[in-house]
């Protein structure tokens, strides 16, 4: 092969997809042989890990994306979606615009969370207890990045989200089969009772929180709990989008048409008087 044609051949370089005319290959299946015969769960983790998942890890992994699709129009994705809509933009825009919205603040949590849980996790391989290790990385989160602690805490649903429950209901499940160790519920677990101890009341194991569990028993990395919550949340997004356009309006604005700010700047005109 010349030089030229060698450059051309490496410009891109790719374990995930292989395809010519008439063929196409993810992680080296043949498309036919997956198409009907694997789950959508299953194709995510193919996609990004390499392999096909057993049975109970995809149902697992199917379960915290079902979990996390949605949080209603006062979410802030969920609101840009319907906000872009009632803008003009199409449901691609709507659904961009809506994505692009889940960082730290919004949808980063998840991600933060895997962290936490595996610092702790390593911590324990030191040699300490749970409580020890848990308090310890508690301590070095609130001391280093913030003093909230990522997946815990709902301004909404108090004393508890009912979505974590359910799900380390089913991560004890898989725990008790086999297709998990649950060390890492174990640990989300630790650090909710210090939380709720510390504080005097209930700090609720929130959606993050729930499904950074699950992604750390599946062995998912942190960077890709956030990405896998964007998947599972832009189903909700695009329905809300989908459903914005059947309603019609021009809701242009987060706040309700007879709502005023509060103007706090300076006001040349009363300080004359």
């Amino acid at each position: 092969m010349s030089s030229s044609g060698k450059d051309v051949s490496d410009w891109w370089s790719t374990e995930i997809i292989d395809m010519v005319p008439g063929q196409i290959r993810f992680r080296g299946h043949p498309i036919e042989e997956l198409i009907g015969n694997i789950s959508f769960p299953q194709m995510i983790w193919l996609m990004t890990r390499g392999d096909l998942p057993d049975d109970g890890q995809a149902k697992l992994l199917e379960c915290a994306l079902v979990a996390a699709v949605d949080h209603g129009p006062q979410a802030p994705s969920i609101a840009a979606a319907r906000m872009a809509v009632t803008c003009g933009l199409g449901l691609n825009g709507a659904m961009a615009s809506a994505v692009n919205m889940l960082d730290d603040v919004h949808g980063g949590a998840g991600e933060q969370a895997v962290e936490l849980y595996v610092s702790i996790d390593k911590a324990t391989a030191t040699g300490l207890s749970l409580e020890e290790a848990a308090t310890q990385e508690i301590d070095r989160w609130q001391a280093e990045r913030s003093r909230f602690v990522p997946g815990f805490g709902h301004r909404f649903h108090k004393p508890e989200d009912p979505r974590a429950p359910r799900l380390l209901g089913l991560i004890d499940a898989a725990a008790r089969e086999g297709t998990v160790s649950g060390r890492f519920a174990a640990i989300g677990r630790a650090v909710q009772e210090i939380l709720n101890s510390r504080k005097g009341k209930p700090v609720p194991m929130n959606i993050d929180g729930a499904t950074a569990v699950v992604y750390a028993e599946l062995g998912f990395a942190p960077q890709l709990a956030r990405g896998l919550f964007c998947l599972s949340r832009s189903v909700g997004v695009l329905a809300h989008a989908w459903e914005q356009m059947q309603q019609g309006g021009r809701n242009k604005g987060p706040t309700p048409p007879a709502y005023r700010w509060t103007y706090t700047g300076p006001n040349p005109i009363e300080d004359r008087d």
